[in-house]
């Protein structure tokens, strides 16, 4: 993987041509972010260029996806018809590995209960192109970190956390399947034209601040949704301070803000990493044109001139963070933790403390854990805390084991996990705690909504960097200051920990394993994809239901959400991951963690046929489906907020939601809910949230007329027979409207076969010698 791909070269010599034009024509220096923009335009004459406002078409080069969401991306990309992907692209076996008793007995379990996933995935990569990582290689960020990311590119990916490749100067961006599927087909990617956050840095990282507090810091800053439809592009002195790996820390819980991704200037740190990874040639290729992958000299002298919003973080000044519980922007420094633990009465007590994940695995971060490990150790303490490890990939693995990093961590008492998610996407069985039971884990994870992490709403989840969450699993508490606390050894005398020290990059370079890649099949005909008839695994999906031309009338409300409603309340993961490849399944979980507004009840709701009440909320879809009846859902700020999983999007459509009317929503959800061709509408005024009751009927009218930028018309027919009329907005392009119209954006043949004009073609699928054809699922 060292050779510098054909397309990146062009790309990079393509780049002062394509960055010239864009100067003449905006009449001013660019950003970084807009140098890359303006070099995957897919037709720079015909776009328009307005942040906020217009909708980008871009070329793409690259795709990548995880075993997870990547089964629908595969299932939509087979309805194409097309027998290749048009852009490199790669599939990760990194979500469905469960944390239970330990690396190897983990991966064998995953392997046993998933093998026909997994035989579908690599049949499907070996037929259409996809390079194969897999179970055990590592989590999919990791991997592309260290063999794909590409300074000045753009990558798309069906995960959240996708940013994470911002730490080598990629913009990379979390997406839906669909749209993997269709820019895998050969199709532009649509985004709309992100707003600029530019984030001065200046000073230097010391002591125990770590890049996870710039981002735990600006999480609490920003909250949650402060960076919907925004890019944050770093900038600075103390960009250049920080390491390849911190970087991609940074950009990676980017997520947790709503921003459309991070990314980081091209520097020196960045070509280390390069070089250490086999990438010297891209390495040497980056450093001769690195004009074109940093921000004209320009923005940095007057940055209020370019973005939207500017935020100065002194590093110098900045002190170590922790965020939680419930929430990645309930934040503050760990030195004001104690007394907030105190005066609210959350557990202090630490059950689980945990390292690594996708965010902060790098060998800098476990370096810096085991220092502390190691002075834990030399006085005679152990964890207090269960201490989990989870490695980022093989090659990270197979590093700090050879250095003597996992030895250090099995002293203190820390069990390592499989090179996979695990439990930061709940992929955790515990067997510590009693169901229900009210508890504490800290971990320097990248989300912590109730049910994250274990399934249970009773787990206070709080995120800090590695260096921190080892401190803690010493002691065993929240109440515990690491910079200025001691503990007691086993001789009776008082430990203080010294701040945490590490290498960024391993001195005698990165060890290898066997690192799990395999490419595509050499003679792709001959490949079939395998889908087991009647799986409880896998289900092929056809075409949704076209919008019949008539307004909804007197559709129920099957929910109304109230407060967060995340993707994992829309559609929780844990035990439900096994079925992402089948709708049908899966949709049995549908709002089961949405807290329902009309009853004061999770997951469940009130019949609007028989008014039964306390039914789980798939269970009234269902019944509503069986009747040929629609419905909606109400929601409140930034509904959809959280992981990528297109899942939330396809349930309540393939259960015969039409539209969802909302204060706010999250980007990567809203699009999703467009992809499949549901209505996605925000009040005009926050207020009519409140209008909205039980027993209501809604219409939604005018939608023959449906436009670009014009409200439409929404009517609450109350019981009594009175109605009230609001207004709402929607974003939806043209384009995008054809979507709806069509069904689904597959439906309106975005993703038809160029080269035959044909729709997807199944032949290729293995089936059961039993079964004559496949069996697509009822109505999908």
């Amino acid at each position: 993987m060292s050779a510098v791909q054909p397309q990146i070269r062009a790309l990079y010599a393509a780049m002062p041509d394509r960055l010239a034009r864009a100067r003449r024509t905006f009449g001013r220096p660019l950003t970084l972010t807009e140098k890359i923009l303006v070099a995957h335009c897919w037709d720079f004459d015909a776009q328009t260029w307005e942040r906020g406002k217009a909708i980008l078409r871009l070329r793409v080069d690259r795709v990548a996806l995880q075993d997870v969401t990547g089964q629908m991306a595969l299932f939509q990309f087979m309805m194409s018809g097309r027998k290749r992907v048009a852009v490199p692209s790669t599939i990760h076996c990194d979500h469905l590995i469960r944390a239970e008793s330990g690396a190897a007995e983990d991966l064998q379990r995953a392997v046993r209960e998933s093998e026909e996933v997994y035989n579908f995935i690599r049949s499907a990569a070996r037929k259409y192109g996809l390079g194969f990582w897999r179970p055990g290689s590592g989590i999919i960020h990791q991997v592309v970190l260290e063999n794909y990311a590409t300074p000045g590119t753009l990558m798309i990916a069906a995960d959240s956390h996708t940013p994470n490749a911002g730490g080598l100067g990629m913009l990379a961006i979390g997406v839906g399947g669909a749209d993997c599927g269709e820019v895998m087909a050969g199709l532009p990617w649509e985004v709309l034209h992100p707003k600029l956050i530019g984030v001065h840095l200046t000073g230097k990282l010391s002591g125990w601040t770590a890049p996870k507090d710039i981002i735990t810091y600006l999480c609490t800053l920003l909250t949650v949704k402060g960076g919907t439809n925004k890019i944050l592009e770093y900038f600075g002195p103390g960009a250049e301070a920080i390491s390849a790996t911190g970087k991609a820390t940074i950009c990676n819980m980017g997520a947790e803000l709503g921003a459309t991704t991070s990314i980081f200037p091209f520097d020196p740190r960045m070509a280390a990493y390069l070089r250490a990874t086999d990438r010297g040639d891209l390495a040497a290729l980056a450093e001769e044109f690195r004009e074109q992958l940093v921000a004209d000299p320009q923005v940095a002298e007057q940055p209020k001139e370019f973005y939207d919003e500017i935020i100065a973080i002194n590093l110098d000044e900045l002190e170590p963070h922790i965020v939680g519980p419930h929430s990645p922007d309930r934040g503050r420094p760990v030195s004001k933790l104690g007394a907030e633990v105190r005066e609210q009465g959350w557990p202090a007590t630490i059950t689980n403390a945990l390292i690594g994940s996708c965010t902060n695995s790098s060998y800098e971060d476990m370096r810096r854990a085991a220092h502390i490990a190691t002075q834990g150790f030399k006085a005679g303490l152990t964890a207090k805390a269960k201490f989990l490890i989870t490695p980022g990939s093989e090659r990270i693995y197979q590093t700090i084991k050879r250095d003597g990093l996992i030895d250090t961590f099995a002293r203190i008492g820390g069990t390592v996990l499989a090179n996979a998610c695990g439990p930061c996407i709940g992929q955790w069985k515990r067997t510590d705690i009693a169901p229900n039971q009210k508890n504490t884990i800290v971990s320097s994870f990248n989300r912590n909504f109730p049910g994250r992490n274990d399934g249970s709403q009773e787990t206070l989840s709080f995120i800090t960097s590695p260096d921190v969450v080892t401190a803690l699993a010493f002691a065993g508490t929240l109440e515990f200051n690491p910079m200025t606390d001691t503990l007691t050894a086993p001789n009776g005398q008082r430990v203080r920990f010294t701040p945490p020290e590490g290498e960024e990059l391993p001195r005698d370079g990165f060890a290898r394993g066997a690192e799990g890649y395999e490419e595509p099949a050499a003679d792709p005909d001959s490949v079939r994809v395998e889908v087991p008839a009647n799986s409880e695994r896998l289900q092929l999906l056809g075409p949704f239901v076209a919008w019949d031309g008539k307004d909804f009338i007197d559709l129920p409300i099957l929910v109304k959400t109230k407060g967060k409603t995340t993707t994992d309340h829309i559609s929780p993961a844990g035990p439900w991951l096994r079925f992402r490849g089948h709708l049908d399944k899966i949709s049995d979980n549908m709002f089961l963690g949405a807290l329902n507004a009309f009853t004061g009840e999770t997951g469940k709701g009130v019949n609007p046929l028989t008014s039964a009440a306390g039914q789980p909320l798939s269970t009234i879809a269902r019944e509503l489906k069986a009747k040929g009846l629609q419905w909606i859902v109400i929601g409140d700020e930034n509904y959809g907020e959280g992981s990528s999983r297109e899942h939330a999007a396809m349930s309540p459509r393939y259960l015969n939601c039409a539209a969802v009317i909302v204060r706010s929503f999250a980007r990567i959800h809203e699009t999703n809910l467009k992809k499949q061709g549901l209505l996605p509408l925000t009040f005009i005024d926050p207020a009519d949230y409140d209008r909205f009751e039980q027993n209501d009927r809604v219409t939604i009218s005018g939608l023959y007329a449906l436009e670009p930028g014009q409200p439409v018309k929404v009517l609450i027919k109350k019981p009594d027979g009175r109605v009230q009329e609001i207004r709402v907005r929607h974003s939806l392009t043209r384009e995008q409207i054809a979507w709806f119209r069509a069904g689904s954006a597959l439906n309106a043949g975005q993703v038809i076969d160029p080269a035959t004009g044909q729709a997807a073609d199944l032949s290729d699928v293995k089936l059961k010698p039993t079964d004559t054809k496949a069996k697509p699922g009822k109505d999908v």
